[in-house]
């Protein structure tokens, strides 16, 4: 429940990024060492990777001093089987397919679940892995990869579109892999370099992390490592918009401008102005208040899909209109009727969505009980909701819970009045 109308001003603390976190989880069952993880953050997402490794034998322990730290222990795999009621809960699950292949020989993985925003098939996986030799099977809603008798061998393989998922599964599945593998048209997302820096930690050799060309050298072994998660970049830019959309301030500290990518330049477009600060940044809105701007979702550094929703909720109280075309997914715009039933005026034309600003007539959207649809499209309705006039009720809140850790608190820390109901 959301109680509209106040500006968001104070400190607001970045938490580790889930789209980092999950790759590296299931990167713990590629050694029978003790890996430690720090910043991990307490999201819905995160606990069920937790249970899929744990199911297939890993051991994770909280470690005392700073939250966030888990010990990780695998000494042998119990099982290569990632079953259904675990993997239909979140996409990513898909992501032990690599690690199960390399250090099992055989992955038996459900086909994936998540959120219901586009088909996201996992063909660019399947074929990465037959070119490293794995033999593959589909069959009753799962797949068989099968190693050949000597293990996985490098190999040049070529994705026909940078996708993140692939290129983390092929970088854990090659990195024990004999002889040299090298990915062709890799997706160049922070948390792909921060699953290289884990593994490049436990004795893995990598080169080209964060470009559209890695190339990995196969070891015979990994070994235990120390490694803290990047900052979440997509949390960093809901909360810079947050500001925006209730005209406030708010100090991000443990957020990096940086890995915002093309984000920053279309949102400094939109009337945001950023200030670095010794622990993070500062952000606000230019005098003369936000602006419509056009975006187009694009893979990294573009303007990020996980933002769009977002972005979108900004420009409903922007001045002017805004066109917003969606290149990955082609159902993330199941915010929009939420979104119109709290006065916002937007029409969708195939894979674009013209948003009808009304910033310098006032404040347009009012409160309404609301349904979250996926997990971005959840949180643009917190936004909404903290711009609009009078009460917004946002129900399955439980999308929330799988990508924002902590949000109501952070939310009411910085002045909105914010309320989880039982």
């Amino acid at each position: 429940m959301i109680t509209g109308g106040r500006k968001l001003e104070g400190t607001l603390a970045i938490s580790g990024a889930k789209n980092a976190a999950l790759p590296l989880i299931a990167a713990t069952l590629l050694t029978g060492d003790t890996l430690e993880l720090r910043n991990v953050p307490e999201l819905a997402d995160v606990v069920s990777m937790m249970r899929l490794v744990q199911r297939l034998g890993v051991a994770s322990t909280y470690l005392p001093g700073e939250p966030g730290r888990v010990a990780f222990h695998c000494q042998e795999l119990l099982s290569t089987t990632a079953p259904y009621d675990l993997v239909r809960k979140m996409r990513a699950s898909v992501l032990v397919l690599g690690p199960l292949l390399a250090r099992g020989g055989e992955a038996i993985v459900s086909m994936p679940g998540g959120c219901a925003i586009g088909t996201r098939p996992i063909d660019l996986h399947l074929s990465g892995m037959e070119r490293l030799g794995a033999i593959i099977e589909l069959s009753q809603g799962y797949v068989t990869a099968r190693a050949p008798a000597g293990g996985l061998k490098g190999a040049r393989i070529e994705l026909t579109q940078p996708s993140v998922g692939a290129t983390e599964n092929l970088l854990m599945a090659a990195a024990t892999a004999k002889g040299t593998t090298t990915i062709i048209g890799a997706a160049r997302e922070p948390e792909i370099v921060d699953l290289a820096l884990l593994l490049s930690s436990m004795g893995a050799a990598i080169e080209g992390a964060g470009t559209s060309t890695i190339t990995i050298e196969g070891v015979a072994q990994l070994h235990g490592a120390v490694h803290s998660i990047m900052p979440d970049r997509i949390e960093a830019g809901t909360y810079v918009m947050a500001a925006g959309i209730t005209g406030g301030r708010l100090h991000i500290t443990g957020g990096d401008l940086g890995l915002l990518g093309g984000a920053r330049e279309k949102l400094e477009e939109a009337g945001l102005q950023f200030t670095d600060t010794a622990d993070g940044f500062a952000v606000s809105v230019a005098s003369e208040g936000l602006r419509g701007t056009d975006v187009m979702t694009r893979p990294y550094p573009g303007f990020p899909t996980d933002l769009q929703a977002q972005f979108m909720a900004l420009m409903c109280n922007a001045e002017g209109a805004s066109m917003i075309t969606e290149t990955i997914f082609e159902n993330r715009f199941m915010h929009v009727p939420e979104l119109a039933r709290m006065g916002a005026q937007i029409t969708i034309h195939g894979g674009s969505a013209l948003v009808r600003g009304q910033g310098a007539r006032g404040t347009t959207l009012r409160g309404a009980p609301v349904m979250a649809t996926d997990l971005r499209a959840s949180v643009s309705l917190v936004l909404a909701a903290l711009a609009a006039e009078g009460e917004t009720e946002i129900n399955r809140i439980y999308h929330l819970d799988r990508g924002y850790e902590h949000l109501e608190q952070k939310l009411q820390a910085v002045g909105a009045c914010v309320e989880r109901i039982p």
